[in-house]
């Protein structure tokens, strides 16, 4: 099969079915999003994980795969994933009040400290980082200077421009968020590179449901309730020995 370009669109179409087909520019952009050498410094936070193998919830590849499993549609799904989602078209459509509010919100439910601070320090770093690209929107940037701004504000920021549709976006966040929990665990538990992988694809399976979920989510019933993730990530903060800023 190859694919064609729809005259109207310029957007390369699957000649077998009727999905259109990532543009190559489009794909290449949310790869380099999605890639843990992304300079934001994901690979220095645990999100409560190394508080839960301290205390042994999470102590093999089993534990830990159910562990992000878990966390995946419980707090990602229903909050990061259906903001990234939402801030896309606010960005897209030049909605600021829009922006800054989806960003209010995700700042103000983050449970811990620890959580809060990540969002933030990673938000700036990768605002920072447009600044240097030769395509960046200096305005929007400048905007986002203003509001303190959450990871994956920027990240829709950042996708808003590859021209990728929302499904495909929220997959490259997902499956980045993934591959960064999946090297805390090979070094929190710790475990090999094999168990890793096996991590991983547990979680790449688990994925679409939960972008499904996130795009489904009227404005109005995102969430960010989570106990025992808030608790360990509390705990971690005073935690006697870490690899991990949480």
């Amino acid at each position: 099969m190859g694919t064609t370009m729809d005259m109207r669109t310029n957007v390369p179409t699957d000649l077998g079915g009727k999905t259109p087909a990532l543009a190559p520019s489009s794909l290449l952009q949310l790869l380099w999003l999605a890639s843990p050498a992304l300079p934001v410094g994901s690979f220095s936070y645990s999100e409560g994980l190394e508080a839960a193998v301290d205390v042994g919830c999470v102590r093999d590849a089993e534990t830990a795969a159910e562990w992000l499993t878990q966390q995946l549609h419980l707090t990602l799904a229903r909050s990061e994933l259906a903001v990234v989602a939402q801030a896309l078209r606010a960005w897209s459509s030049g909605d600021a009040a829009h922006v800054e509010a989806l960003n209010h919100w995700l700042l103000q439910t983050r449970e811990s400290a620890e959580l809060r601070l990540q969002t933030e320090q990673m938000g700036r770093s990768l605002r920072e980082w447009l600044r240097k690209l030769p395509q960046a929107d200096t305005a929007a940037l400048d905007f986002a200077a203003g509001i303190d701004p959450s990871y994956p504000v920027m990240f829709a920021l950042a996708a808003s421009g590859s021209g990728a549709p929302e499904r495909e976006v929220l997959l490259a966040y997902a499956f980045g968020w993934a591959e960064n929990l999946m090297q805390a665990a090979l070094k929190a538990v710790p475990l090999g590179q094999t168990a890793g992988q096996t991590i991983l694809a547990r979680l790449a399976d688990e994925i679409p449901a939960a972008v499904e979920h996130a795009l489904a989510l009227p404005e109005g019933e995102r969430q960010a309730f989570s106990p025992m993730l808030a608790i360990f990530s509390s705990k971690h903060e005073t935690q006697y020995s870490r690899l991990f800023r949480s």
